[in-house]
């Protein structure tokens, strides 16, 4: 289950999101469905009960750098963004640091 989660998405929107709602959004693996993502988040956090989970695919955007060699472009990679509704508990991402 330590593969399905791969990060929290830690932005202004999602902190806001978070303590008007106990809304938590994670980056996860593009393969992982609901079911998978409700049962990682819970077992990582075992004082927390999830009443729901929302996903999404976030396209990757187009980049470009302007080098003294030219142009550079590129692309960000797509993921998959997952935001979790909480029942009960609060999960604190800042309190290992």
């Amino acid at each position: 289950m330590n593969d399905i989660i791969i990060e929290p998405v830690l932005t202004e929107k999602a902190s806001r999101i978070a303590t008007e709602g106990r809304h938590y959004s994670f980056k996860v693996a593009k393969t992982a469905n609901k079911l998978q993502i409700r049962k990682a988040i819970e077992e990582r956090y075992p004082d927390i009960d999830v009443k729901e989970v929302r996903t999404m695919v976030v396209r990757g955007k187009r980049r470009r750098q302007f080098t003294k060699r030219g142009l550079l472009q590129g692309r960000q990679a797509t993921w998959k963004k997952a935001i979790v509704t909480l029942r009960t508990g609060e999960i604190d991402f800042y309190e290992s640091v």
